[in-house]
């Protein structure tokens, strides 16, 4: 039974017959993990912590970067180099203290996938590349989960519904990976700040019809909004017995790996120790915020924030090795990323671990 607050809370689902009470309840005793914290994830998880989701799982590996801000709404200035599943599960929690959060400040892998995902209802997809969007639909055919998937691209973006009571999964629309020339970039791409917010939402709106086995869920559809005609279209497709059947046991490993966020090549932190004493150092190049720098930086670093590097791009050498770092490693490698496909840098190294596992 709900109690007064919770009724009080909820009177508008409460008066549309197609939930009610039951249907609240039902809401309440779902758990659902999103993955992704970003973008989509933002809007994603405001509007399940919003309906009353009784347990959100958030799972995201990285840290809040002033880029982020143009359209991930969850946070502020004054989360930068915050951990972004902990500055969400926070936030989703100051905006409904009824809802559990399971933070996972983990990076999505072959390793850790399958017990993330088996505890939990229904799982959104809201990352950005396809390595981790084939690992999630295989584990949730696995594991028989639906998967409610979000993407977008500058001004579009797309969602659908795999998995879904046997219907169509992810590969069902998308067999095979793209290559390394056809996958765009994970970190170089713009997007219209907005967007993430109107695929974000139309996500939390399939999470909660399948919560609640209500409406037509888009299943077998895939739904495409162009924000810039803001002309829509859905497509639709079938369920492949020869795809449908793949699954995180069955799938080539190599499908796991995201050719547009490859990782690139790297120092460790007592390697690095030996070249800074020696005659020829390298150039230090600290991708993190400017109040992180301040915090504690290597001796001799130059700062130049991820999201300044397109337009700073010029001060780093070309002709000497240039090691790049951040807090762990995570915003290092998407530079890294950023510098070689833009600019054509191929002098660069990625320290392991970041700032973290150098000595104090």
């Amino acid at each position: 039974m709900l109690t007064p607050d919770e009724r009080h809370r909820y009177r508008r689902h409460l008066q549309l017959t197609e939930i009610g009470e039951a249907g609240q309840l039902k809401l309440q005793a779902a758990r659902v993990l999103v993955v992704g914290a970003g973008g989509l994830g933002c809007p994603v998880l405001q509007y399940l912590a919003a309906a009353g989701v009784g347990t959100l799982g958030i799972a995201d590996a990285d840290q809040v970067e002033l880029s982020n801000l143009q359209r991930q709404i969850l946070y502020g200035p004054a989360d930068l180099g915050q951990s972004k599943a902990a500055t969400a599960a926070r936030e989703v929690q100051r905006l409904n203290p009824l809802v559990q959060c399971e933070v996972h400040p983990v990076r999505v892998t072959p390793a850790n996938v399958r017990e993330l995902v088996t505890t939990y209802d229904v799982v959104v997809d809201a990352t950005d590349n396809f390595a981790t969007r084939y690992l999630l639909n295989d584990a949730c055919v696995l594991l028989d989960k639906p998967l409610v998937s979000g993407a977008i691209y500058k001004f579009e973006g797309q969602v659908s519904v795999f998995n879904y009571r046997g219907g169509p999964t992810y590969r069902c629309l998308f067999p095979q990976p793209p290559g390394p020339a056809e996958a765009p970039n994970c970190d170089a791409t713009g997007v219209l700040g907005v967007l993430p917010g109107l695929i974000g939402t139309a996500q939390a709106t399939e999470a909660l019809k399948v919560i609640l086995d209500l409406g037509d869920v888009l299943s077998g559809r895939l739904w495409v909004l162009d924000a810039l005609t803001f002309q829509t279209r859905t497509l639709r497709f079938a369920r492949h017995p020869e795809y449908s059947q793949i699954t995180l046991d069955s799938a080539p490993p190599a499908d796991y790996a995201d050719p547009s966020c490859a990782a690139p090549a790297s120092i460790s932190a007592a390697e690095l120790l030996t070249q800074l004493q020696s005659d020829a150092p390298p150039f230090l190049l600290d991708v993190r915020e400017p109040a992180e720098f301040e915090t504690r930086h290597l001796p001799g670093a130059t700062l130049l924030p991820l999201g300044t590097l397109r337009s700073a791009a010029g001060a780093i050498p070309r002709h000497q090795p240039v090691v790049v770092y951040c807090r762990s490693g995570a915003r290092s490698a998407k530079a890294i990323a950023q510098l070689q496909t833009e600019f054509g840098y191929t002098n660069l190294l990625n320290l392991d671990g970041g700032i973290l596992a150098w000595p104090e």
